[in-house]
């Protein structure tokens, strides 16, 4: 087939013939995307965190623990059970639980304050006695030692009898921090199957653990019950028993949140998307 500039030879430009009229508008293009690439930041994380010093309740050491800075990551849209998903893949979840390295307390950072003497004692007991903490001083936290430091939390709450509230958020924030792993390992190369297949589980179980402890604690604690308010916890039972199937306490959740006047807008319309999506399921 003749190209566009066939028959050029004749006037003596033939070595034009087969040249790509669009190349030059190609290449600028290019130039300019790679530029455009070029100046976009690159994602560290290392830029959201910063080190600050704790006090442990227990032991009464100065430590330092990596923190998310307030404000710096950009928001986008939560999920159905309220995790903050951030811009650029910024987890942080990650850094929601401060971890005493001389007697193995943790605890997420809000309720990382004074302890009744019983509490230290039972703590000192159960939890220094016999821990054996990993050392890492990498400038971030892996998933892997983000987990272990939840798991130590946990037990730490369990030990120290804490409200069903704090225990409940604890497992709340690990099945986010469960997702957010599996999330990134599904973006990465490589066979992850088993351990994405594991996660998934994980994050069902302490799904589960995580609402029954709201329950609980909607029963028996005052508000505000994890620094949520009434209707944010209630909006939070209904996704998490639709989520887990339990359709009857979603419909009374849903029903409560929706006659609240105290609920606002949003909220609302976001919780009559889920009674629509209740009643396909129960058809």
């Amino acid at each position: 087939m003749a190209g566009l500039l066939s028959g050029l030879e004749s006037l003596g430009l033939g070595n034009l013939e087969n040249m790509d009229i669009f190349g030059k508008d190609k290449k600028e293009e290019k130039v300019k995307a790679e530029k455009k690439a070029a100046e976009k930041p690159e994602f560290k994380e290392t830029d959201f965190i910063y080190d600050k010093t704790f006090k442990c309740p227990v032991c009464d050491h100065d430590f330092t623990a990596k923190i998310m800075k307030t404000g710096k990551a950009k928001l986008k849209k939560p999920d159905f059970d309220l995790r903050l998903v951030y811009e650029g893949g910024f987890v942080a979840e990650k850094y929601d639980v401060v971890l005493c390295p001389t007697c193995g307390y943790a605890a997420l950072t809000r309720y990382f304050g004074a302890l009744l003497p019983t509490q230290a004692k039972a703590v000192k007991e159960n939890i220094t006695s016999n821990i054996v903490l990993t050392k890492y001083n990498d400038d971030t936290y892996s998933f892997d030692q983000a987990l272990e430091r939840y798991k130590i939390a946990l037990a730490c709450a369990v030990v120290k009898r804490a409200k069903a509230s704090e225990k409940a958020l604890i497992c709340l924030r690990t099945a986010w921090l469960l997702r957010s792993y599996r999330e990134f390992l599904e973006g990465e190369e490589g066979d992850f199957t088993d351990l994405i297949e594991s996660l998934t589980e994980q994050e069902a179980e302490y799904h589960s653990n995580a609402y029954n402890g709201f329950l609980e604690a909607r029963g028996s604690e005052d508000v505000p019950i994890a620094g949520m308010d009434s209707v944010t916890l209630d909006y939070l039972l209904a996704n998490l028993a639709f989520h887990l199937k339990d359709y009857p306490t979603c419909s009374r959740m849903i029903s409560g949140v929706l006659t609240s006047p105290s609920a606002n807008a949003r909220i609302k319309d976001k919780l009559r998307e889920l009674k629509d999506e209740l009643a396909k399921v129960k058809q």
